[in-house]
């Protein structure tokens, strides 16, 4: 039922990632990915910043909310470069980055639309790098 109020979602406050070993995945975000490291709420949940989102790494605490996360898009200025620098950081990739393609010209979209995937070593979703 409607009071007749506007209502408009604004943006993006938090993301959920589920994990299975909670240090390994601060590690994998804090020092391969270099997302800034806000807090953890030990045992199971950790807080990085991603240019003003909060990713909120957790270990699941029930059956039913133990299944893969989304895949999150992160966005650089090079892919090419990100691509070398996150490789010498230690991250693996399914393959070199590729044109998936053409982005519109709106003023935030650069070139042809190119993304690389890399994930976790525990494995589970692999966020990508376009």
């Amino acid at each position: 039922m409607s009071d007749g109020s506007p209502f408009e979602l604004r943006s993006i406050g938090q993301v959920a990632i589920n994990v299975h070993d909670l240090e390994r995945a601060i590690e994998f975000y804090r020092d391969v990915l270099g997302l800034e490291f806000l807090f953890s709420a030990p045992p199971q949940m950790a807080f990085f910043n991603c240019g003003g989102v909060r990713l909120l790494l957790g270990v699941p605490e029930e059956k039913e909310f133990d299944h893969p996360a989304s895949i999150l898009y992160y966005r650089v200025d090079d892919i090419d470069d990100a691509h070398q620098k996150l490789l010498a950081r230690g991250a693996s990739f399914e393959r070199e980055p590729l044109a998936v393609h053409r982005q519109s010209s709106r003023s935030d979209e650069r070139g042809p639309g190119r993304l690389s995937r890399s994930g976790p070593p525990e494995g589970g979703a692999r966020p990508a790098v376009l």
